[in-house]
């Protein structure tokens, strides 16, 4: 995952920064970063109906085994919830997620339902 000019040095991960996440609108993801390290991100696309479908989510190998992945989708899923949109979890991540924690607010329309529209 390059997030510097080519040729710059890559920043070794900030591991006693505080994970912040971002809404990036312009690239459709939320992103954590850790200090000026972007250390993953879960993707979002508005369908048809204004909802938010989520199809994938990465975190940097670098950074793996440090629960990135769950503080990531976790805020970014509280976000959506604060703003009232509905999410359409198609990436595993997000789906294992929702299966084990509340998200107060959030609304899911799960796409094996059997009253999913598309």
């Amino acid at each position: 995952m390059t997030t510097h000019p080519a040729g710059s040095h890559t920043p070794e991960p900030a591991t006693d920064a505080e994970p912040r996440v971002e809404r990036n609108d312009d690239e459709g993801r939320y992103e954590i970063w850790l200090g000026d390290v972007l250390g993953g991100f879960t993707e979002f696309t508005p369908d048809s109906r204004g909802r938010l479908v989520f199809p994938h989510t990465i975190v940097d190998p670098a950074f793996k085994g440090q629960g990135l992945g769950g503080v990531l989708v976790g805020r970014a899923l509280a976000d959506v919830a604060s703003r009232g949109e509905t999410i359409v979890p198609r990436c595993p991540f997000v789906v294992r997620y929702l299966r084990g924690h509340e998200v107060s607010g959030l609304l899911v329309d799960w796409p094996n339902a059997p009253d999913f529209v598309r």
